[in-house]
């Protein structure tokens, strides 16, 4: 398990992170999200021993070691391959560098392509492989060893729907495995599908922090979608309704001021008959984002 403590970093006058805290256990999928600037890289670097800082970082309730160091998998945002080295020797050189030996990470190297659909042969050289392939050589550069935490900054930018499942499904492997994994995204998408917990930053200080789910309730379940054939104004002159958007033929989506007004709504609405959907559910991950990053508050 990962637990970071108190962590607080500043660089001259800027505060990067204030009192930040947050457990990763063993075969579970965190999510750091926040807006650009809010702290994240600068977390990851602190657990990765990039830079100094103020608190403490422990893995499994110990100072993170030279061999635990060997055991991360890291995937910076800002993606570096050799260029002219082919993918097995990129792939080598990376592992041997965490302790891996070559004769341990070559007979893995085709299976992993094949993983990851990666369009070129071992020998093939890195410059030669287009622009998606190269990420998902560095991704094959991050898991190969088969890492006991994994730290990924920003994987999914860049790849398209179908090679982002392929490292979804990566990911979700190694969480099988019992890999404590951390990961950011901007893509809201991605964290609500894969991940068990998450973490948000703004301006270096956590703002929410738990289960995707118990995230989401604190927001209250102020969403309705309903199919009916009442009109828009009839629904917004309902009691509890704030604003209703129409999302397809009789298809419509309310946004209610009380979650508690649910019951009133459905009772008027169906009026004891059968109606195709009428779903109440907290706001999405991507909506609380976005609240969150203007700072306001919630009950």
């Amino acid at each position: 398990m990962l637990t970071v403590a108190h962590i607080t970093k500043t660089f001259g006058t800027v505060q990067a992170l204030q009192d930040v805290s947050f457990d990763v256990h063993d075969g579970e999928i965190m999510g750091l999200i926040g807006q650009n600037g809010a702290g994240k890289s600068t977390t990851f670097h602190s657990i990765l021993n990039f830079l100094t800082f103020d608190g403490q970082i422990t893995w499994n309730g110990q100072p993170l070691s030279a061999d635990d160091y060997n055991q991360i998998g890291y995937l910076p945002e800002e993606r570096s391959l050799m260029p002219k080295l082919t993918i097995t020797q990129q792939i080598v050189y990376l592992a041997r560098l965490k302790n891996q030996s070559a004769k341990v990470i070559k007979p893995k190297i085709a299976d992993w392509m094949t993983r990851f659909a990666v369009k070129g042969q071992p020998t093939d050289k890195i410059n030669k492989l287009s622009k998606g392939n190269q990420q998902k050589v560095q991704l094959i550069c991050t898991l190969i060893h088969e890492p006991q935490l994994i730290i990924l900054d920003e994987p999914f930018s860049g790849l398209d729907p179908v090679n982002a499942d392929l490292l979804k499904q990566a990911i979700v492997a190694a969480k099988n495995r019992g890999a404590a994994i951390i990961f950011s995204s901007h893509d809201m998408t991605n964290v609500e599908e894969i991940c068990d917990t998450l973490v948000m930053l703004r301006n270096g200080q956590v703002v929410l922090h738990g289960t995707v789910d118990d995230v989401r309730n604190q927001f209250g379940r102020t969403r309705l979608f309903l199919t009916t054939d009442w009109s828009a104004e009839q629904l917004a002159a309902l009691a509890g309704v704030k604003d209703v958007t129409a999302i397809g033929p009789n298809h419509y989506r309310l946004q209610l001021t009380d979650a508690e007004a649910g019951p009133a709504i459905f009772d008027a609405v169906t009026q004891g008959h059968y109606i195709q959907e009428f779903s109440q559910q907290p706001p999405t991950l991507d909506e609380i984002f976005r609240t969150e990053v203007e700072g306001v508050t919630h009950e």
